[in-house]
């Protein structure tokens, strides 16, 4: 039986001189380990699809839809601050749009921006990504997502020999701060093309805008300034803060060598290639401030005719960016504490709550969850986290007259914590773990870490080893896996 799937391909057709016609390379022998049912329905796509043949078929590359125009999207990019001209989609193709969601294939083969590369993906870095964004997702932070998980049944070369992985990626769009890189590089029609395209698809309303690619400017400022703040608020460290990482639609991309902080410390750093700390999880809204920067100067063409002019309206908007930033990150971590109001007096309460958690390399996912229990009574202090804190209770009272100047019941403070701190995340050695099983024909611990994530915030019936940080000494390492 065949199951109709219909492919718009607005990209393909409008910004054709930014991207290239590339069919996938296919991988016939591949098996589906994973299928976003729930992401499918929101896509409008049948659950029979899903499962059928036909779908294993068209997200492994082997055979394509009528209706799809696949292409691979060419960038630039400042990787780890040194500007690389020509990237793109090395290994992955869009096969088009649904609901104005891209549709593409990483991991799908050689593309003509794959540099040498064979342009496939080994399969545990498939799996991390689709683990991860449902994690995202799940915790209402802006993501990209993915509908399936594919294992090749082909050898990938790496470090090591290693199974191959097709992801099907899902997006508002693929359009990155290094697109606009790019098409600024080829001449001023094309770049206005993209902004054109870009505030069409992510941002109509600004078209009645005085000057809508200046509003565009300060609507990606905001998007992304949002986006940081998030993951600040959960000790995500993406690891790889590149111009060529960061969506104009303000969406998590590109889970390479991303990994979330156990113990409290602002100089973390997980990535292999991250030698010097640039992407370190203190230094991300710097770097955003810094990526914000190469996409204003992208855009300075097109916001008014005198150069000068332009750079200053450009400037004035991104010198916003970063109040914008402290104000949705002290509001976050703010929740987190049960603190509604953010005035001077609750910020300093925040920095001094970090101080605390930073000189005594307490873990900053259970410090939250402890805190509503010691708070509602469940725990005792000498049995959380903050046990061995000298001085403790002097922030403790602080905290807890700001609890109370408003006559909030505490079983109330606590419920709303309780919604906005995960008892769950991505624990590093639990995902490895789960990650090394697969690559083992071990689906299981993947199949539960997916469950769980369906609602983190939930204590379940599981081994506390979810909860808790490794007890390892040796320092995390994540790599890229390209």
């Amino acid at each position: 039986m065949s199951y109709f799937i219909n492919f718009e391909n607005s990209y393909a057709k409008e910004l054709n001189e930014i991207c290239e016609k590339c069919n996938p390379t296919g991988f016939p022998r591949s098996e589906i380990l994973l299928k976003n049912y729930s992401l499918a329905e929101e896509l409008g796509i049948d659950r029979k699809f899903i499962d059928s043949k036909e779908c294993l078929n068209i997200f492994s590359g082997t055979s394509l839809p009528k209706s799809s125009n696949p292409i691979a999207q060419a960038y630039s990019g400042h990787q780890f601050g040194h500007f690389n001209p020509q990237l793109g989609d090395g290994r992955a193709i869009l096969l088009g749009e649904i609901k104005n969601k891209d549709i593409q294939l990483k991991g799908i083969g050689q593309t003509p921006f794959s540099r040498r590369g064979d342009g496939k993906s080994a399969l545990s870095p498939v799996l991390r990504e689709y683990v991860i964004s449902e994690f995202m997702h799940s915790i209402n932070i802006p993501t990209t997502r993915s509908l399936s998980a594919i294992k090749t049944n082909e050898i990938v070369l790496r470090e090591t020999e290693q199974p191959g992985g097709i992801l099907t990626r899902v997006a508002k769009s693929h359009i990155r701060i290094g697109t606009f890189e790019y098409a600024r590089s080829k001449n001023n029609e094309i770049l206005k093309s993209l902004a054109d395209y870009s505030i069409n698809r992510h941002y109509p309303e600004l078209n009645n805008t005085d000057n809508k690619y200046l509003s565009f400017f300060a609507a990606v400022c905001d998007k992304q300034a949002y986006l940081i703040s998030k993951w600040m608020s959960v000790g995500f460290i993406h690891g790889v803060m590149n111009t060529d990482n960061m969506a104009i639609s303000g969406e998590t991309i590109d889970y390479g060598p991303c990994a979330f902080m156990d113990r409290y410390d602002p100089r973390t750093v997980f990535s292999s290639i991250d030698h010097n700390g640039r992407y370190c999880y203190q230094n991300q809204p710097a770097i955003l401030l810094w990526n914000l920067s190469k996409f204003a100067e992208t855009l300075i063409p097109l916001i008014n005719e005198n150069h000068e002019k332009s750079v200053k309206q450009l400037s004035e908007v991104l010198q916003l960016t970063m109040p914008s930033y402290q104000e949705y990150f002290y509001r976050d971590i703010g929740k987190k504490l049960g603190l509604l109001d953010i005035d001077k007096r609750n910020i300093e309460l925040i920095k001094s709550y970090l101080k605390i958690l930073e000189s005594q390399s307490i873990d900053f996912t259970l410090s939250f969850t402890d805190l509503s229990k010691v708070l509602i009574k469940e725990k005792k202090l000498k049995d959380s986290v903050f046990r061995n804190v000298k001085n403790f209770d002097g922030w403790y009272q602080n905290w807890i007259q700001e609890l109370t100047i408003k006559n909030t019941e505490i079983k109330k403070i606590v419920k709303d914590m309780n919604s906005i701190n995960p008892c769950y995340i991505p624990r590093n050695h639990i995902i490895e773990e789960a990650l090394n099983n697969a690559v083992n024909n071990d689906m299981s611990k993947i199949n539960e870490l997916l469950e769980i994530f369906k609602n983190p915030y939930k204590k379940q019936n599981i081994s506390e080893d979810y909860l808790t940080p490794s007890n390892s000494e040796s320092p995390y390492v994540t790599f890229c896996g390209t």
